[in-house]
């Protein structure tokens, strides 16, 4: 449930507005529910800041249903990650105003009131164009979590004249995920050029000395710049999710 759904909650108890057993009845599923297959965390927000986020790879179409509609029900935000187009299509039909990110392979329920606008502005920056899948994954995170987003594509070392075009842009973010695979230099690069948290995803886009994304995962966990953090191979969801966090925490500080 949403904190601010939850103070409505008590203050209508408060007020009279509402019965003590109509409250305990909205908070029956808390702090999670069992449905067999899954324990949908209802109070992840509560603690978070955000609702749980499904994770669609290897899950059944009816399984993310099922997911999908106790946390609609209890009012939250849906964000589905690696969902393929036939889990859009059953979603949709259920909820017309879900949204899809092919790229990203996201989906999207804005189920009560957005985040909060947080002020500074996440910067997502990709290598090359076969990096943007992970990019937008990324991007619909740090979007749907209240942040501001710009995007820099195709922007690798291979031409570095095309980020050094953006270089004043770049660094009026308040944090940068920057998503490369092959060798994964990047990350070093934009670490040397801000001031911001830098978050590395590597990408398993390469030829085969890098691995499925090794080669880039131990680039960046080398950088020679400071400031640079990695998460795991392909994660733009964790890369575009920390970004979010430590955009909101700079906002309360």
């Amino acid at each position: 449930m949403d904190p601010r759904r939850l103070l409505e909650l008590l203050e209508a108890v408060r007020s009279g507005g509402l019965s003590p057993q109509d409250a305990a009845q909205r908070l029956r599923h808390m702090p999670f529910e069992d449905l067999g297959f899954a324990k949908v965390d209802h109070h992840r927000a509560l603690r978070c800041g955000f609702p749980e986020v499904i994770f669609c790879q290897g899950k059944t179409v009816d399984q993310v249903l099922a997911i999908v509609e106790r946390l609609v029900e209890c009012g939250s935000t849906v964000l589905a990650t690696r969902a393929g187009p036939e889990v859009y299509e059953a979603v949709r039909a259920v909820h017309p105003s879900a949204a899809y990110n092919e790229a990203a392979r996201a989906i999207v329920i804005a189920a009560g009131e957005p985040c909060p606008l947080a002020a500074g502005t996440v910067a997502v920056i990709s290598a090359g164009t076969s990096d943007q899948p992970v990019a937008e994954e990324a991007r619909v995170t740090a979007e749907v979590m209240g942040c501001r987003v710009e995007t820099f594509y195709d922007v690798g070392v291979a031409g570095l004249h095309r980020l050094l075009a953006h270089s004043e842009a770049i660094s009026r973010a308040a944090v940068v995920v920057v998503v490369a695979g092959m060798e994964g230099a990047l990350a070093s690069v934009v670490g040397g050029m801000v001031d911001a948290p830098v978050i590395a995803v590597p990408t398993s886009i390469g030829y085969g000395a890098s691995f499925h994304g090794l080669a880039p995962l131990l680039t960046m966990l080398n950088s020679c710049a400071a400031g640079v953090g990695v998460v795991n191979i392909d994660n733009g969801f964790g890369g575009g999710y920390l970004a979010a966090l430590i955009a909101r925490c700079a906002e309360r500080a």
